[in-house]
């Protein structure tokens, strides 16, 4: 038998037996991903659908800053976060650098943008059907972007699956803020990149069959979830 053969069936029984370390790093991924896209939720669907619903000078400008911040690396998360909660940084009297906390941090930073934008043009969609019957009807700014999420709310499901994939697979930001700490913030990603440096092939490949499974569940559910014009053809702006 091979090596990579067999460290496939190594993987698998991994898997298959629920190894402590494998549970425990993809618990620690789940906690921390979840968490951060519940956050980004929190803060980037109002703050998207009143992008969309509200006319106010610069508008534009916070657009373009909206549009570019969609590119932000993982990296350059990571790091902003570091900066700002290292030992001489403003926030360094936290004492939450590599802690599952900072993880949460980084990766809320790096989803929020994704969330907001995706928020802003569900609602830009619906407003364009039905914005000024409800504009007719005395609807405020407010009131019409509530409405709009509402409607679309399988749409807000689908953007919210899609911010978590960007979370639970990305790898820059929580190594840089996390340390890659055995027990305490190693997750899936960061896991699977040092034991391949190691050499050890058989937990990073069961560690990656994880990952690709949760996101082709993850890409599933977006399939099946009823479809809804917020999304469709997205532009972005």
């Amino acid at each position: 038998m091979s090596a990579v053969a067999a460290s496939a069936a190594t993987a698998l029984d991994l898997i298959a037996h629920a190894d402590p370390e494998l549970v425990r790093t993809v618990a620690l991924s789940f906690m921390v991903s979840g968490t951060a896209c519940f956050a980004a939720a929190w803060l980037g669907v109002p703050a998207g659908a009143w992008l969309a619903a509200a006319q106010f000078p610069g508008r534009r400008a916070l657009l373009l800053v909206l549009d570019t911040l969609l590119a932000l690396p993982s990296v350059v998360a990571g790091l902003v976060v570091y900066l700002l909660l290292s030992r001489s940084g403003p926030l360094g009297s936290w004492g939450i650098l590599f802690t599952p906390t900072a993880m949460v941090i980084a990766q809320t930073i790096l989803v929020l943008p994704v969330v907001a934008a995706l928020a802003r043009q569900v609602v830009a969609d619906g407003l364009a059907e039905g914005g000024e019957q409800l504009r007719a009807l005395g609807a405020g700014p407010a009131m019409r972007a509530a409405l709009m999420l509402v409607h679309a709310r399988w749409a807000v499901v689908t953007l919210l699956l899609v911010a978590f994939g960007r979370a639970v697979s990305e790898v820059g930001a929580v190594m840089i803020v996390g340390g890659n700490i055995a027990g305490v913030t190693r997750v899936m990603t960061t896991s699977i990149a040092l034991e391949t440096s190691k050499g050890d092939l058989p937990l990073a490949l069961a560690l990656g069959l994880v990952l690709l499974s949760l996101v082709a569940l993850l890409n599933v559910v977006v399939a099946l979830v009823p479809r809804s014009p917020g999304l469709a053809g997205a532009t972005w702006r």
